[in-house]
């Protein structure tokens, strides 16, 4: 008797994804640095050593030494306070605009993609979105809305929206010629049950590398934003408004610039390597040893 090779079951692929996550050695790296700065992030109360608003005019300007590790800015307030404070209002503003952005271009992406009728309106507005640079756009949305943390994610969500409905549609071009969605349009299956049932679970991985793409390049545009002036108001720390406060004095006290600017390098770095990890392990082409 011949034996029959039965299907894996959905433990056993899951255990196969994390063995694949595990094995990318992009993934992993890019994990650990993002959690570390997550972690910075969330715990900053704890973990700062001083008030990141408290200035001190007798401590202004000061390098790195053994009580301000990376020195004080031009009002004395302690640099490393306010690159962990900014890392939260940074990531914050980067976590919001991925899911306003997942949220949005699903939705977009996902109707033009299965409504053959809605095709070209939708894509002829992404494309008028499109036509401006995505940083262009959100300066001018930004400036439009005024300077608040919140306004800077809509604007920067707005500019990425076009972008990941192309994605989504491009997946669900595909998907829905499959066998499987005939086969439920034949039994009288509902339009809305096929896209999300059918549809969209399959269609999904190219979104969620997406994503990580969208949140590093928010906390990157997030920084521009705030460097030209047209970013949350201070003196709320982020890593473009503490980059901003040092330009001034970039030859007298570099650290200003440096470590804020080392920040936004390790994040934006470990959510690339984050996403070339996840890109490997969805894509069942792609090797599963070590990149």
């Amino acid at each position: 008797m011949s034996a029959t090779a039965l299907p894996a079951s959905p433990a056993r692929s899951r255990a196969d994804f994390v063995r694949r996550l595990l094995a990318n050695r992009s993934f992993v790296i890019g994990a650990a640095l993002f959690s570390i700065v997550a972690l910075v992030a969330v715990f900053a109360d704890w973990l700062a050593p001083f008030d990141p608003l408290r200035g001190n005019f007798r401590t202004r300007m000061l390098a790195p030494n053994a009580v301000n590790w990376l020195g004080t800015d031009h009002f004395g307030r302690d640099i490393l306070s306010r690159v962990m404070f900014g890392a939260r209002i940074s990531l914050a503003i980067g976590l919001v605009v991925t899911l306003i952005t997942g949220v949005l271009g699903t939705l977009i992406g996902a109707v033009a993609g299965y409504m053959r009728s809605l095709d070209g309106p939708i894509m002829r507005l992404m494309d008028a979105f499109m036509a401006f640079p995505p940083i262009i756009l959100a300066i001018a949305i930004s400036a439009a809305l005024g300077g608040s943390a919140i306004n800077v994610a809509i604007a920067l969500a707005i500019a990425a929206t076009p972008h990941t409905a192309r994605v989504v549609r491009a997946s669900v071009l595909v998907v829905r010629e499959m066998e499987y969605v005939d086969a439920a349009r034949s039994l009288g299956v509902s339009h809305a049950r096929i896209l999300l049932r059918h549809v969209m679970p399959n269609a999904m991985a190219p979104l969620i590398v997406r994503l990580t793409y969208v949140f590093a390049v928010a906390i990157l545009n997030e920084a521009v934003l705030s460097y030209i002036g047209v970013g949350p108001p201070p003196p709320a720390p982020t890593f473009g408004s503490i980059v901003a406060n040092g330009r001034d004095f970039i030859i007298d006290a570099p650290w200003i610039t440096i470590a804020p600017g080392l920040a936004i390098i390790v994040t934006v770095l470990g959510l690339n390597l984050l996403g070339d990890g996840l890109r490997d392990a969805l894509d069942p082409r792609m090797g599963v040893g070590p990149r």
